[in-house]
């Protein structure tokens, strides 16, 4: 069987019970996160102009959108809530840098009311099944070459997830599967710019997975050979150094959304070390003050998203997130990081930029050999000590996992921050049910817990 249509078949046949413990952890933790920020995300720049934008549109009420409650066609609520959970970058990431979590949920929400109803088991299938596919066709760093690897990768998540939920065929899955591999797309100059474009790609990520779901479901086709023809993904994407076998190798048995990552941090993916190098150098009795200078060696992969020299423009809570030296500065001032320290008038204080100034961020091809999230951080204080730190792997990277406490302490974080509350009585509730997923009669029943 091709693998296009081995794909198509796993996402229709997976069952639950099929779905490991430790997967399933993986994607309670998944949820955690893309809900949480999404909450804390709701009055972000670019947020209430997309309600706005979606509002006018009109069109057939289907699906509610998180916070707000709005109800809106499903492809649009899909659109707004993955818009909304990628605004503040505190998602589940992978390296090197598709975010899964943050259109999967939205577009398997958003199908679940579209379908009138999702058992949680099927829920948790839908949301295994998608995981898997997008982990499976994620790229290198040298494939992607500048393409955003949520919009290229990612897309093929939300279209499996909702395909699943809406009770599609293996063969309207293959083609929702091909229509969706027309919708790739994205460049990683959003995040270089400090544009608004990385959470508006986010959702237009789960609004074309629940649209080409629909569409399959009535009939239009897709290129079925989206992967392995002439011009399929593996050339046009993988540059025709995609291996596809392996794509398909062991699917179903060996789970590689095992690689999905959950920040410690409140910034870009290839900041979270140098975020903790710099809060263990104030574990060790360095300070703000005492701070001459500092260089932040990264691979150069990371150094062309977040080593350019900080100079903050008309949205300083992204050009903070993907700033090493502002990271830096911020880990040092405030002795922590949080989302507050990236709200913009955050990032704008002038007591910081001194301090940003100090810092030199360089590329290192010499860390490739190290990992996509290796760093070297070398201070050197006033009184004319030295002190070189390095790190290999982030925290909340595979072999550097976070634990329960810690994910609790985001999702924390994430509802301190939050403009719109969710009422206090709502959340333990909903995390309980996070935790008890197969035996949730419909998961409907979980969004009015998170609207506000």
């Amino acid at each position: 069987m091709k693998l296009e249509r081995r794909l198509a078949e796993f996402v229709v046949t997976l069952r639950a019970d099929e779905v490991p413990e430790d997967a399933r952890r993986i994607l309670r933790w998944m949820v955690m996160a893309v809900t949480g920020t999404g909450i804390a995300g709701a009055a972000e720049d670019g947020i209430e102009a997309l309600r706005a934008v979606l509002a006018e549109s009109g069109g057939t009420p289907q699906a509610t959108t998180l916070v707000y409650g709005d109800r809106l066609p499903a492809n649009a609520a899909a659109q707004f809530n993955a818009t909304m959970c990628r605004a503040l970058d505190y998602c589940d990431a992978m390296a090197p840098g598709p975010h899964i979590g943050s259109a999967l949920l939205p577009a398997a929400f958003a199908a679940a009311e579209l379908a009138g109803g999702c058992s949680g088991s099927e829920f948790l299938a839908a949301l295994a099944a998608g995981a898997e596919l997008s982990s499976r066709l994620n790229l290198s760093e040298a494939q992607y070459d500048g393409f955003d690897p949520t919009g290229i990768a990612v897309v093929f998540s939300a279209a499996a997830a909702a395909s699943r939920i809406l009770g599609l065929t293996s063969e309207q899955t293959l083609h929702a599967l091909a229509l969706a591999f027309n919708r790739c797309g994205g460049s990683f100059q959003s995040h270089v710019d400090g544009s608004l474009g990385v959470r508006v790609v986010q959702g237009w990520v789960a609004q074309a997975g629940v649209q080409c779901a629909e569409l399959a479901r009535r009939g239009v086709t897709g290129p079925v050979n989206f992967l392995s023809g002439h011009y399929g993904y593996g050339h046009l994407y993988g540059r025709g150094t995609l291996d596809l076998d392996a794509v398909g190798e062991g699917l179903g048995t060996t789970w590689r959304l095992h690689r999905m990552v959950f920040k410690k941090y409140p910034s870009c993916g290839v900041t979270q070390g140098v975020t903790e190098l710099a809060l263990s150098l104030l574990e060790d009795g360095v300070s703000a003050e005492d701070l001459r200078a500092a260089e932040v060696r990264l691979p150069p992969y990371a150094f062309r998203l977040v080593g350019k020299p900080f100079d903050p423009g008309t949205n300083p809570r992204v050009d903070g997130q993907f700033s090493a030296a502002y990271c830096v500065a911020n880990a040092f001032a405030r002795r922590a990081s949080k989302l507050a320290h990236f709200a913009p008038e955050q990032v704008l204080d002038p007591a910081l930029r001194t301090l940003i100034d100090r810092i030199t961020v360089v590329p290192d091809a010499a860390l490739d050999a190290r990992g996509h999230t290796a760093v070297d951080l070398t201070v050197h204080t006033n009184d004319g000590r030295s002190l070189r730190r390095s790190l290999d792997i982030a925290p909340g990277f595979p072999g550097a996992d976070l634990d329960e406490t810690q994910h609790r302490a985001r999702f924390d974080d994430c509802l301190a921050y939050a403009p719109r509350p969710i009422a206090a009585e709502r959340i333990e509730p909903y995390l309980q049910a996070l935790r008890a997923l197969p035996e949730v009669a419909d998961v409907r029943s979980l969004i009015p817990l998170l609207v506000a």
